[in-house]
C-alpha cells in the first residue's frame, strides 16, 4: 500500500502538478498596493450583498491595505507590524460575527478572538515601543 502511495506521488510529481506549489515558495509578492489581488477580488463591494457580507467585505480591504506596510529587514519587528494589523483585521471580523451571528458558538468563538487578539495586539505594540528603534 506504501508503494502504491509513493507511486502516486510520483506520478503527480512528474505530471509537473508540484510546479506551482513549489514555485510559490520563491515567488516575491511585494507591495499588494493598486494590484489585481485574484481571489482577493471577492472582497469588493456588490450591491446584493447583504449587511453582514458587506461588513466583512470592509474589514477584509480595511485589513490588506493595513498589512501592506514596508519590510525593514528585521524578523521581529516585521513579523509584529504586519501581525498587528492582521489582528486587528480579526478583532473587527469577531466584532461583525457578534453584530450578525446566530449561532451561540460563532458568538463565543468571536468573543474569544476579540478578547485573545486584543491582548497580543498591545503586547506587540508594547514591544515594538520597548524594541523596535
Amino acid at each position: 500500500m506504501a508503494r502504491l502511495r509513493t507511486l502516486a506521488v510520483l506520478a503527480l510529481l512528474s505530471a509537473g502538478l508540484a510546479g506551482p506549489a513549489a514555485a510559490q515558495g520563491t515567488h516575491d509578492h511585494g507591495s499588494m498596493s493598486g494590484k489585481d489581488m485574484g481571489p482577493m477580488s471577492s472582497m469588493k463591494p456588490d450591491p446584493k450583498d447583504n449587511a453582514s457580507t458587506k461588513d466583512f467585505k470592509a474589514a477584509g480591504r480595511a485589513m490588506m491595505k493595513d498589512m501592506d506596510v514596508p519590510y525593514t529587514g528585521n524578523a521581529d519587528v516585521d513579523f509584529r507590524t504586519h501581525m498587528i494589523p492582521h489582528h486587528k483585521g480579526a478583532v473587527e471580523m469577531a466584532k461583525i460575527a457578534l453584530r450578525h451571528a446566530k449561532d451561540p458558538a460563532t458568538k463565543a468563538m468571536a468573543q474569544k478572538i476579540i478578547d485573545d487578539q486584543t491582548t497580543e495586539i498591545s503586547d506587540m505594540e508594547a514591544w515594538l515601543k520597548k524594541n523596535a528603534k
